[in-house]
């Protein structure tokens, strides 16, 4: 029985010091080591973190789609058979560029026909003025009946009334001759052509017949949680932020454009609790185009003491939680809960739990520990301060 117990003793002794060899680990200098392996007792060496505030631009990264500035439909406006397209298939066109032509037949016949009603009624018009000038003075001496000079005024209105319908239809009729020749409604890009020479098209419906797209500047519409947007504007009205310029960055480039916001919605996904923000970027070279994925850096607020650690110093325990391991005073390494923000490039932003000066292990054998040597932190032995290149010997 003395026996087993001894055993006993013997494996919590060995267990212990397990617990004590995966706490401070096995990197330790190589004088510690012999072929790859530590030497029991031997010192490890781990790298220390001494924290130290520093400012820290607090932004978030957002996904976006790019949409024109401008989109116009170029449709026929008249009824015809297109005769010939006058751009080249995605290029960039200029406003009131001729694009298409129509069959201009039917509408010079269409306004001759309209010029020589005005001719008629400007003619009509003539002779109803001739009457009235000459009733005029022998309606004075009553040569001329008022019966027949109200009947010539009458008629004259009647000239002056069918000369200005007769000059409206000569209007339309050179709009409509106007309309066979369809040009760029703004200047931007270009798509295909959606109808080819020969096609009838306006024939009872407007058709269609390319797109343009307006691409400089550009627009990135994006959504953000409204509880962002509210801590923005709060941070910007506190002066711990100031108005920064939006940053969209093409989804798998290294390419990157400034613009400025333009457009916040007035209401809030009610499903979603996002709000709609719509961005404007310079786009001369044509990078984005319309329907592209991109991500969308928003400037927040600037924390001028923030505390930031690698993000391999940051370890989970059984229940999720953030904790680090801290060098305290008495020199024993300590679990410590922290609670964690963004990620910032490799390093996590700490909210709190860490101070300026706290010595935070980053490496080495008690950072490789992981949850097993969160929980024996605090029964690790002593280690010495500290040295000058961020490492402390256990």
């Amino acid at each position: 029985m003395g026996k087993i117990e001894m055993d006993r003793s013997r494996r919590g002794t060995l267990a212990a010091a397990m617990v004590v060899v995966t706490l401070l680990g096995a990197c330790g200098d190589k004088g510690a080591m012999q072929g790859g392996a530590p030497q029991p007792g031997a010192p490890a060496e781990v790298q220390v973190l001494v924290v130290q505030h520093r400012a820290l631009e607090l932004a978030q990264e957002l996904p976006g789609r790019i949409t024109a500035a401008r989109v116009a439909e170029v449709r026929a406006r008249v009824a015809g058979i297109v005769l010939k397209r006058h751009f080249q298939e995605g290029t960039d066109v200029k406003s009131g560029q001729v694009l298409f032509s129509i069959d201009p037949a039917p509408y010079q016949a269409a306004l001759a026909r309209a010029q020589g009603e005005l001719a008629k009624a400007d003619a009509a018009v003539g002779d109803a003025q001739a009457i009235v000038k000459r009733y005029t003075p022998l309606a004075q001496v009553e040569a001329v009946s008022q019966q027949d000079m109200d009947t010539a005024n009458t008629a004259l209105k009647s000239a002056l009334a069918a000369r200005t319908s007769a000059l409206a239809d000569v209007q339309t009729a050179q709009l409509n001759l106007g309309y066979t020749r369809v040009t760029a409604p703004i200047a931007g890009r270009i798509g295909r052509a959606l109808v080819t020479e020969g096609a009838l098209v306006g024939q009872g419906e407007a058709t269609a017949l390319a797109t343009i797209q307006q691409l400089h500047p550009i627009y990135a519409d994006f959504t953000q949680p409204v509880a962002d947007v509210v801590r923005a504007k709060e941070a910007q009205a506190a002066g711990k932020a100031q108005a920064a310029p939006l940053v969209v960055s093409v989804e798998g480039s290294s390419k990157t454009r400034a613009g400025r916001l333009v457009f916040a919605d007035v209401a809030v996904d009610r499903s979603s609790g996002q709000i709609s923000l719509r961005g404007e970027f310079p786009n001369q070279d044509g990078l984005l185009l319309p329907g592209m994925y991109v991500r969308v850096r928003t400037h927040q607020a600037t924390d001028s003491a923030a505390v930031l650690v690698p993000q391999r110093a940051v370890k989970r325990d059984t229940e999720g939680r953030a904790q680090v391991l801290v060098l305290g005073a008495d020199g024993k390494v300590q679990a410590r809960p922290v609670q964690a923000g963004a990620m910032v490039g490799a390093d996590w932003h700490i909210l709190s739990g860490l101070a300026a000066g706290d010595k935070v292990i980053v490496g080495g054998p008690a950072v490789n520990a992981g949850d097993q040597a969160a929980e024996a932190a605090p029964a690790a032995p002593a280690v010495q301060a500290p040295a000058a290149t961020g490492k402390a010997v256990l």
